[in-house]
């Protein structure tokens, strides 16, 4: 069930296309199959496929490595090892760590490794011949669990610190007092479409690279780093990916350059696309995390301090560890007022493939750990967990971060009162309270969940956006910009917010592949700002042009430029009328520029990471679910019979969208938390490796009540594009409601007397082990 708002409302109007559900630009090429992705692209005469050999061990040194047997396969071309690369050989995207591939007598540091690439006249002959290859390794033991990592003093960066007040003497000094410690299991991406490049030779020892990629600046330049070339002589097209999730953030660079440098090679085009084992194999995951903490309360559950340790399983490179910790440990509060917080984030150094981006960035993981704590104090203190939650949020006069960044607008209480009321959530407890005193083995639980979460990237120089438009004679239009399609709809917002700025029809406009020849040096589209820096960069490109037209037309005829208005496709001035088609034609012959570029980048943000205080965040993106679970004591098994979900947006730019993004996240968190499972052996190789071994949501998972609702009247007092805010990551951690659900079906074991341990995800058999741990409890006491 969908609350969708009226897409016909007079502020929608108003606006031209902006805050009307329309449909996603490729929706109808999605669904009947039309829609080309990388490996679609009608490949050149000759184009080679490419495929990798992998290391088989976790960590351990190669002694040698035979490829003759490779060289000498049926159909190969070329072979690639580290000794080929004329340029970079070390693609880490911030801090160096990540080696293309790992040379004979080179350190192995994760089972699936690259070692070489091949090159051969079919997919199916390239991955046979990688399988030939002869490697004696001196093998180690392997630190592949954080625990072992942490213990040995590994890590991948220094820890960070964030704290306000004096944490130790707060717990001391509170009334009660609690401490404890929970695993946060990581998470697969599972885009549909896996990572794919292909590459091809241009004049000049360039290349054109098209990349399923939330990065392309970063691709073009690692290709043109380890081709030993000017950036300008390589250019990354991306037209739109089969899913991302953060998966495609920088791990797609890997596959690019290797596809670039055999395609170099060989003089041939080249595709590299990875099996889908391989991909969960050889790519980054979600972050695992421990988290550790101590804290101290009142006898309502009133939080005095805080002290978290987050500590990170980042694998075996930084990769973007850093600014994932660190948004984990930016977000450790949640919704909630810390008076007195220390807040300690480590990275830790595993033996597992470097883990990376996910939908949340680490977000997720610091709001899972303080929703745990305040589970835990709900059920020392005897009370609803909502309560204590309301109890604890922000507020004037309680309204700083343990970051030094105020709370300006306090929007999570109205919210979560509005959703409280809406999913009926009093008598409901009393309900499922009742049914649980009279069910002996099936058990009910309710939890109500919010979610604060900051938007903007927290490396200050990624808060920046470029567009590019041309106006052609005929009135039709082209629109580029740096954000990448990844199924989220952007290129549909972004073409609506310039529609809106000329007030032209949708259909006049076309978003053409995101490519670094039209708009340079841009930022991933990541970190829930793809429509806040992209769509400003194009309204102000698209202002730019209309501000240029007024003035033609202003000394044209002679007339004051506010005179002349455009609305509904039209160009008015004074008593004459012209279609915007024919203006354009007009100021064209009067040798009038129909192209602009814009730019925007984000104002006011900071950070001091030596003092851990700062304004990271341009804004907060709020948010809240309901969540009503089923679960069986004996075998720990679980549905989820109902969602109810509020979710501040401000004015939504494309409602359809927003609820769309708002569904999607909300079953994917509730995935990362209930049912997806990795798991590594001993010997640090990945188990769980493919759809048969690791579980995601299906669409028996969905809860058969899923009540979605847009928060009304709550434009962004920011100056955002047209008052919108992020969509993207927020709503994943709205899953969160789900996990504490099944939490307090378990409690219901022992009356609410206390509160189990359920590390994540909370798996049939993780489940299972909570109602035996409360029964026993309850037995003891009895």
């Amino acid at each position: 069930m969908r609350n969708l708002p009226n897409v016909d409302s007079a502020a929608a109007v108003a606006s031209g296309h902006s805050g009307r559900s329309l449909p996603h630009e490729s929706a109808s090429r999605h669904v009947t199959g039309q829609a080309i992705y990388v490996d679609d692209h009608v490949a050149p005469h000759n184009t080679l496929q490419a495929y990798v050999g992998l290391s088989t061990v976790a960590k351990g040194s190669i002694v040698d490595m035979d490829l003759e047997a490779v060289k000498m396969a049926e159909g190969v071309v070329a072979v690639l090892t580290l000794a080929d690369i004329p340029g970079l050989v070390d693609i880490g995207p911030v801090f160096p760590g990540d080696p293309l591939m790992v040379n004979s007598g080179d350190q192995v540091e994760f089972y699936g490794q690259v070692l070489f690439a091949v090159a051969a006249t079919s997919y199916t002959l390239a991955r046979r011949a990688a399988r030939l290859a002869k490697i004696n390794y001196r093998a180690e033991q392997p630190d592949v669990s954080i625990e072992q990592g942490w213990a040995n003093n590994s890590f991948v960066r220094p820890s960070h610190r964030q704290h306000c007040g004096d944490a130790n003497a707060a717990i001391a000094a509170a009334p009660l007092q609690l401490s404890g410690e929970m695993h946060i299991g990581g998470q697969e991406q599972m885009y549909l479409e896996g990572q794919v490049s292909l590459c091809v030779p241009t004049e000049e020892g360039g290349m054109l690279v098209y990349s399923s990629n939330q990065n392309p600046t970063e691709t073009q330049k690692l290709v043109a780093e380890v081709l030993n070339i000017p950036m300008h002589r390589v250019t990354v097209d991306m037209r739109r990916m089969g899913g991302a999730f953060g998966g495609k953030e920088t791990n797609a660079n890997q596959w690019a350059c290797i596809a670039a440098l055999l395609a170099n090679k060989t003089q041939q085009a080249v595709k590299m696309r990875l099996a889908r084992a391989d991909d969960f194999v050889a790519t980054g995951k979600r972050h695992p995390f421990i988290s550790r903490y101590s804290v101290g309360f009142d006898h309502k559950g009133l939080l005095q301090g805080l002290q978290m340790e987050l500590a990170g399983n980042c694998g075996m490179s930084p990769d973007l560890s850093d600014a994932i910790v660190d948004r984990a440990m930016f977000h450790s509060d949640n919704a909630y007022f810390l008076p007195s917080a220390d807040i300690v984030g480590h990275r830790v150094k595993t033996n597992t493939v470097s883990n990376t981006a996910f939908r949340g960035f680490g977000g997720p993981q610091g709001m899972v750990a303080i929703e745990n704590i305040i589970d835990n104090i709900a059920r020392a203190v005897g009370r609803d967990p909502l309560d204590v939650r309301k109890d604890n949020f922000y507020c004037e006069g309680r309204d700083q971060t343990h970051y030094g960044q105020k709370i300006e607008q306090h929007i999570i209480p109205q919210l979560v009162e509005q959703l409280e009321l809406s999913a009926d959530y009093r008598a409901r407890r009393i309900e499922i309270t009742a049914f649980n005193k009279r069910s002996p083995i099936l058990k009910k639980g309710l939890a109500l969940t919010p979610v604060k979460f900051g938007i903007s990237f927290t490396v200050q120089h990624l808060n920046q956006a470029g567009a590019l438009i041309h106006i052609y004679t005929d009135g039709s239009i082209q629109l580029n910009h740096g954000g990448t399609e990844m199924g989220q709809g952007l290129y549909t917002k972004i073409a609506q917010l310039v529609a809106a700025e000329l007030q032209v029809d949708l259909a006049t406009i076309i978003c053409t592949s995101t490519r670094t020849d039209k708009v340079p040096n841009t930022s991933p589209t990541a970190a829930s700002s793809g429509t806040d820096l992209n769509g400003m960069a194009a309204k102000n490109a698209a202002a730019t042009l209309k501000q240029r037209l007024r003035c033609f037309g202003a000394e044209h005829f002679s007339v004051n430029a506010e005179d002349i208005v455009f609305a509904n496709s039209q160009v008015t001035i004074g008593e004459q009328v012209f279609s915007f088609a024919q203006f354009v034609q007009l100021a064209y012959s009067h040798r009038i520029s129909l192209s602009a570029t814009g730019y925007y980048r984000t104002p006011e943000i900071h950070y001091d990471r030596e003092q851990g205080k700062g304004r990271p965040f341009f804004y907060y993106a709020n948010g809240a679910a309901v969540a009503e679970v089923l679960i069986d004591t004996l075998s720990g098994e679980y549905k989820l019979l109902r969602a109810d979900i509020c979710q501040d947006v401000g004015d939504s730019i494309n409602p359809a969208l927003d609820i769309g993004q708002i569904e999607g996240a909300f079953i994917q968190g509730m995935g990362w938390l209930t049912t997806e499972e990795l798991v590594w052996g001993e010997d640090g190789r990945l188990q769980t490796m493919n759809p048969a071994g690791y579980k995601i949501p299906a669409v028996g998972d969905t809860p058969p009540i899923f009540n979605v609702a847009l928060l009304a009247d709550s434009p962004n007092t920011e100056a955002t594009v047209f008052h919108s805010k992020a969509v993207g990551e927020p709503p994943l951690m709205l899953g969160i409601s789900v996990w504490s659900a099944i939490r307090d079906a378990v409690a219901s074991i022992a009356d609410y007397r206390y509160s189990p341990d359920l590390n994540t995800p909370a798996t049939p058999e993780r489940v299972l082990a909570a109602c035996e741990s409360i029964k026993k409890l309850n037995r003891a006491e009895a």
